[in-house]
């Protein structure tokens, strides 16, 4: 079992930043990778970035350059540095970690961004 804990969303007004945190415990060496998602307002679920062990990224289209995905192995977090924030970008963002094998995914409970014109 891994648990995952967002910290770190807010109100911001556009073009400003905020830094998303996931803290994970339980079965952490299980890991495979750890993604942050988000969900606006009746729109599907969507990777917004990905983090793998090697510590290789991929991020979706729309924040490519805007946000960065990094990780502190020493204290089991993921941290997603959000820039030039813009009012799409208002969603709630999830953690998500893929661990095991079979590879299982974790979720963490949410937490609200919104971003003001």
């Amino acid at each position: 079992q891994v648990q995952l804990v967002e910290s770190g969303g807010g109100l911001v007004e556009a073009g400003g930043s905020l830094t998303l945190s996931c803290a994970a415990s339980g079965s952490i060496f299980r890991i495979n990778a750890m993604t942050w998602y988000r969900q606006a307002p009746g729109k599907q679920r969507e990777l917004v970035a990905r983090i793998s062990n090697g510590g290789s990224t991929n991020y979706a289209d729309s924040v490519k350059g805007r946000f960065t995905i990094s990780r502190d192995n020493a204290k089991n977090t993921v941290f997603l540095q959000m820039n030039s924030l813009k009012p799409e970008d208002t969603a709630v963002y999830y953690c998500n970690a893929l661990a095991g094998l079979p590879p299982i995914d974790y979720w963490g409970q949410g937490t609200q961004v919104t971003v003001s014109s």
